[in-house]
């Protein structure tokens, strides 16, 4: 079994590899300006100078440009320690180690292995996509019209009145509704179990009783509850405050504990407007990238075995998770095991995995 890291190391040989042969370059491009240790900018570097090479292994070329710009990708606490020419030479010797190491797993025809035409196909895959939709699908493209257009659609989202929850004591009977009252107002219904105590003891409505008594949250306006009811939890200034008796108006009478607050939201559309671009941003990304495989499919000769699909065993026995979701244990199938391809996550570090 070929570890991870070794597929990692000649799937990126491999990709730099296919670019050298596609452009004939590094990848590299001149810039305008090049920036110095000290945070100037050099004169522009021609193509010539890029193309120097720095390091040859066998048929392979390391050329200033590579070098520059594999340096380049790393972090600016990384790059800051190699500025001197024996860290700079440091960095060459890790790229060297990655070619030599790279031209043995040739040797040993690992590019043909079935792990690493996967891990291949996956790196190909993400640049693929990557190349596609990163500069045709970004935020910037949203329009305006279609982020008003889902504001007003989803205004509720961003305008909401003040709400309260309750939860509810209810009885048929004015006598009996006093007596719960002044027992919810003592020390039984000071906690909000004593109150649903209180609940299953008294309350007459079984589908409130099945919840505790709670009401919910609800707005001044709502039309679920009466009127009476709706105006006394709204007087209930603190959470916890236990109102007196309420008469419904239909032959019930509440007594209600205030069990919550939400205060008025108002969200304008400039306010709103970051968060809907980037809502619809990965909306329209995620949909242009359905409709490229969509019609990539349908110039594909794609034919599904069912029968065969059918049989396929899933083993569904315990294993210790890696943490990366791979096996520790690989379960036995009756023959030897392959875990799951990588995760697709590319690599920029150059210095390969001891």
């Amino acid at each position: 079994m070929i570890r991870f890291p070794t597929v990692a190391l000649l799937t990126c040989a491999l990709l730099c590899s296919c670019q050298k042969k596609s452009d004939g370059t590094s990848g590299s491009q001149p810039a305008k300006g090049q920036s110095t240790a000290g945070g100037g900018t050099s004169p522009p570097q021609s193509a010539e100078e890029l193309k120097a090479a720095l390091a040859k292994i066998d048929d392979v070329t390391i050329t200033l440009g590579e070098f520059q710009e594999r340096i380049n990708r790393q972090s600016p606490y990384i790059r800051a320690r190699y500025t001197s020419l024996e860290q700079k030479k440091e960095f060459l010797d890790s790229l060297v180690r990655f070619e030599v190491l790279a031209k043995e797993a040739y040797r040993r025809g690992l590019d043909k292995d079935p792990e690493v035409v996967r891990t291949m196909k996956q790196v190909m895959i993400q640049k693929l996509m990557r190349d596609e939709f990163d500069a045709k699908v970004t935020a910037e493209t949203v329009p305006d019209a279609e982020m008003k257009a889902y504001y007003d659609a989803n205004l509720a989202e961003y305008v909401k009145p003040e709400e309260v929850r309750a939860s509810a004591i209810i009885v048929k009977n004015r006598a009996q509704a006093d007596r719960v009252a002044l027992e919810a107002k003592g020390d039984a219904g000071k906690t909000n179990k004593g109150f649903r105590d209180l609940v299953m003891k008294y309350s007459a409505d079984e589908d409130t009783k099945l919840r505790g008594g709670d009401l919910r949250y609800f707005d001044s306006a709502t039309k679920d509850l009466p009127a009476p009811v709706v105006k006394g939890a709204f007087a209930l200034i603190n959470t916890g405050d236990v109102s007196g008796v309420l008469d419904a108006g239909n032959g019930s009478f509440y007594v209600l504990k205030q069990t919550g607050r939400r205060k008025s939201l108002t969200k304008s559309f400039d306010d709103a407007k970051a968060a809907i671009r980037n809502k619809l941003f990965r909306e329209n990304r995620l949909k242009a990238q359905k409709d490229f495989v969509d019609k990539l499919r349908t110039t594909s000769k794609v034919e599904i075995n069912e029968a065969n699909l059918a049989k396929v065993r899933i083993d569904t026995s315990m294993t210790q998770d890696d943490g990366h979701g791979h096996d520790l244990t690989p379960p036995s199938m009756g023959g030897a095991t392959t875990p799951p391809p990588p995760p697709l996550a590319p690599t920029d570090n150059p210095l390969p995995s001891p």
